[in-house]
């Protein structure tokens, strides 16, 4: 029989312990792949969602929320500018583009933007059915707000006052839907986006709504709130995105804005790098947490090869005696060894594989950011060099406690 058929037969022989090494190796390997995964991902969405994006301005508070609100959609804005500031921004000699971002209402739990065309154009967006929006009330949806409402061009809805789904609804302002964008796998794909003047409309009629509930009966007040109707509102806008002209424009112009305004300005590189740290933090523990796991697993190994080596010491001394070489018998035992941990490292990448796939299509949040599993990171054969090296280095002692083996002393002992 071969060293490999040999290395088989005693890992079946000793089949529970064989499992449970594999399966201790299997999960520590899991455990960094999920994080590999999950983390690579993340990082590249967050980096393709802001890219072309050097400044993000609005209403004063945290600029991490600032900017959680405005480039990826997954927090409350900290409030809204006067729109006079927002254009006055994007006169500014130092800027090179500024697009203006209005919010406040929503469809289905699906964010409603209020922008312009050069929006989509930042997240790299074209276009699949239909056209850009071009007139009030008219909304180009995102892919996967098309597939999940099941909404196609020519169809209407009202939207929801609020950011999250259960809001009162907008009767009476319908949206027209007359563009469907391709998928580009960004924050775009879950957004409802329409001209800023919607959003405006929408928001006066709501109070206008409510202000003529408040004073049903009283033609006086009545009057007086049509005349107030007429003349023109305090238009404002949840926040600006700016390009900058040159690199000069980065040193200045935050500064100014934070200190001679009332909004205040967030860099995105800044603001994801301080983020991407305070969450590396838990990451490294769990990622250190899969290491012992697999240094746990790597010692069982050495454990239970040692105590192979002791328990089969009268095997070996016989196959000795059959004519096998020293090296066949220290081979032996690195056979099994690398047999454990390859199935434990291809159980581990399939397990973490997995995971991530499952959680990209279960959950929402998971599937919102693109997140799956069938990315294969340039980093993961690594996983199988670390394996590979602290299977051998387990059972290194063993194949040499074999290989010095006094073989006629152990015969006479029988």
């Amino acid at each position: 029989m071969n060293t490999l058929g040999l290395a088989w037969a005693y890992l079946r022989r000793s089949a529970l312990t064989t499992c449970l090494n594999v399966a201790l190796l299997a999960l520590g390997t899991g455990t960094i792949v999920v994080l590999i995964l999950v983390g690579t991902q993340v990082q590249d969405r967050l980096a393709k969602d802001a890219a072309g994006v050097d400044l993000v301005v609005g209403a004063k508070g945290s600029p991490l929320q600032l900017i959680l609100s405005a480039l990826y959609q997954i927090d409350i804005p900290t409030g809204n500018i006067p729109l006079a500031q927002a254009q006055a921004l994007a006169a500014d000699p130092l800027v090179a583009q500024a697009i203006p971002v209005a919010m406040g209402d929503s469809f289905r739990g699906f964010r409603i933007v209020g922008t312009d065309p050069a929006f989509v154009a930042l997240r790299q967006g074209r276009v699949a059915e239909g056209r850009l929006w071009q007139a009030p009330m008219e909304a180009t949806v995102g892919a996967q707000v098309a597939a999940r409402a099941h909404l196609k061009v020519g169809d209407r809805f009202n939207g929801n006052h609020g950011l999250s789904a259960g809001g009162a609804e907008h009767e009476g302002m319908p949206y027209s839907v007359v563009g469907i964008l391709a998928p580009t796998g960004g924050v775009i794909d879950r957004l409802v986006l329409t001209p800023i003047d919607s959003v405006w409309a929408v928001h006066e009629a709501h109070h206008h709504h409510h202000d003529g509930d408040d004073h049903d009966g009283d033609d006086h007040d009545g009057h007086a709130h049509e005349t107030e109707a007429t003349q023109p509102p305090d238009r404002e806008v949840t926040s600006v995105l700016l390009r900058y002209r040159s690199p000069i424009a980065a040193a200045r112009l935050p500064r100014r804005i934070n200190a001679e305004s009332g909004m205040q300005a967030a860099a995105p590189a800044v603001e994801m790098t301080r983020l991407l740290s305070l969450v590396g933090v838990g990451t490294d523990t769990v990622r250190a947490f899969g290491l012992l796991l697999v240094a746990s697993s790597a010692l069982s190994i050495f454990v239970a090869l040692y105590n192979a080596t002791q328990a089969r010491r009268y095997d070996l001394a016989v196959m000795r005696a059959l004519g096998a070489t020293r090296s066949r018998i220290a081979s032996l035992l690195l056979a099994e060894a690398l047999a454990m941990g390859a199935a434990g490292t291809a159980l581990g990448l399939a397990l973490g594989h997995g995971a991530v796939e499952a959680a990209g299509r279960l959950v929402p949040q998971a599937r919102d950011m693109g997140i799956t599993g069938l990315q294969f990171p340039a980093t993961e054969p690594y996983l199988l060099i670390l394996a590979a090296g602290l299977s051998v280095l387990a059972a290194l002692v063993p194949a040499i406690h074999a290989y010095r083996a006094d073989v006629s002393a152990v015969l006479s002992r029988g």
